[in-house]
């Protein structure tokens, strides 16, 4: 076995795993979603079956159910004197599906690439001559291309130089290198809770200890809440995304940043705002979070959101000594981002305001359609108002979360449940449902929901639990 996770994590893991049905066979699924979201790696061993009953007030009868039925599906198997171990997914990449016509991945929040890539790689790739004649090994980035960026930001009335640029091969990379670099052991890092989960796992990876600040879609940040945080906790750094944040869609109001910079000032704390969805403005009526120029803010951007997934381009803006530390610290991670991808991305950053502007006509035509499909099928629930982003953060009304995904994954719906954004466990009230898919394909993702809400609040379990492995 590779790793093992003790009954008092995974409880904490499992969140509101509790559905209306057999409490074996929620129990059952909340390890199921753990599995199939990566937060339970293969070969991890469980705990005793008597030592997680206790961490959940079951009975060890329960737990014994949950997992004869984690086994029956392939999910765990059982070895005398090993216990119980998690075993590899038989089963494809999410993205495997896109073309049959039957499965929905909403787990990805990511519209389909900007129409107008195809051009811009056939024009790069006529340079490759002149690529192929560089080294291809550069932990800073390619002059022109940083300084593309710059003019991006000055552009944005925020003045800056090549020298405070350096590219990474995508936002997450970016964010690594960041927590690698800038943290240690047992830092505390203050992210809002729901956050985006890669970005928690990242600073999870080097040992840092995470404090959550609440956001909420309708009231935005607790601000009381943060500045207790900052005051009690003194973190080395703050994570937050204040522009269209992920998952809520809510924007920091001009008093919500002022309130942020002031605490971390007083503490000293780096600021690091996830710029990955800043650019995607449907209509909002105010303008963007607006950050002062400060040596301790740090900002993370990349082309995955707005122009597409699979271009791995993304960049850290920050203080030139602390460009330099992060490209000294580099070469563990990588040796520099492709020269291909850096060559499209230059010709693409100049281009980013009218990328944006396509890009917020395919949104909003997938978050109209998404509001008036839930708000006709399922009207108990709560949808937010949302002006740009990629996705809707719905209120559920009981915290069902994680048997809902399980079952509409059996459906052939995949989603995230809420408590995957949590940072340290709820959210089980609460599923994120990106817009970014073709309305039609949303209409029939709520259709989906639907059908699979009523199973859940009837107490019925996940139809065809043995294709499990087969529909995500």
């Amino acid at each position: 076995m590779d790793s093992r996770i003790s009954a008092r994590a995974l409880a904490a893991a499992l969140g509101g795993w509790r559905g209306s049905g057999s409490a074996y066979e929620s129990l059952a699924d909340g390890i199921r979603l753990l599995c199939l979201d990566n937060r339970l790696a293969p070969s991890t061993a469980l705990p005793a079956e008597r030592e997680l009953a206790s961490a959940l007030s079951l009975s060890r009868t329960t737990v014994a159910a949950a997992y004869r039925s984690l086994r029956a599906t392939g999910h765990i198997e059982s070895l005398r004197g090993s216990g119980s171990v998690t075993l590899p997914l038989r089963r494809n990449d999410p993205g495997g599906h896109e073309g049959d016509g039957a499965t929905i991945d909403l787990q990805q929040a990511s519209p389909a690439a900007w129409p107008g890539l195809p051009a811009v790689i056939a024009e790069a790739t006529q340079d490759a001559p002149a690529l192929v004649a560089r080294i291809g090994y550069d932990v800073v980035g390619d002059p022109r291309l940083r300084a593309a960026i710059a003019r991006h930001y000055v552009e944005r009335g925020m003045p800056t130089s090549p020298d405070q640029i350096l590219v990474t091969t995508g936002a997450q990379s970016a964010i690594h290198l960041i927590a690698s670099v800038l943290l240690s052991r047992a830092d505390r890092v203050i992210l809002e809770t729901p956050t985006y989960p890669h970005a928690a796992d990242a600073f999870r990876r080097v040992g840092a200890r995470l404090v959550g600040v609440p956001v909420d879609s309708t009231t935005g940040w607790d601000l009381e809440r943060a500045a207790q945080s900052f005051a009690r906790a003194l973190p080395s750094l703050a994570y937050l995304m204040p522009d269209f944040h992920n998952p809520t869609g809510r924007t920091m109001t001009a008093g919500e940043v002022s309130a942020f910079v002031a605490a971390a000032q007083a503490t000293g704390t780096l600021l690091v705002l996830d710029e990955t969805t800043a650019q995607l403005d449907i209509d909002r009526t105010s303008g963007p979070a607006w950050f002062p120029d400060d040596d301790r803010i740090i900002r993370v951007a990349s082309l995955g959101k707005t122009v597409w997934g699979g271009l791995r381009v993304g960049w850290i803006r920050a203080a030139p000594d602390i460009v330099r530390r992060l490209a000294s610290g580099r070469p563990v991670h990588d040796l520099g981002t492709p020269e291909i991808e850096q060559a499209i991305a230059t010709r693409l950053v100049p281009r980013l305001d009218e990328i944006a502007r396509q890009r917020g006509d395919v949104l909003r035509a997938g978050r109209d359609a998404l509001v008036a499909a839930l708000r006709s099928e399922l009207p108990d629930w709560e949808v937010p108002e949302v002006f740009g982003g990629v996705s809707l953060w719905v209120g559920l009304g009981e915290p069902l979360s994680t048997p809902l995904v399980m079952n509409a994954r059996a459906r052939g719906l995949a989603l995230s449940a809420g408590s995957r954004f949590a940072v340290e466990g709820g959210h089980d009230r609460r599923l994120r449902v990106p817009f970014t898919a073709p309305p039609a394909t949303l209409e029939r993702a709520v259709d989906v929901l639907r059908v699979a809400w009523d199973d859940v609040r009837d107490g019925r379990t996940s139809p065809v639990r043995e294709d499990f492995a087969t529909v995500i």
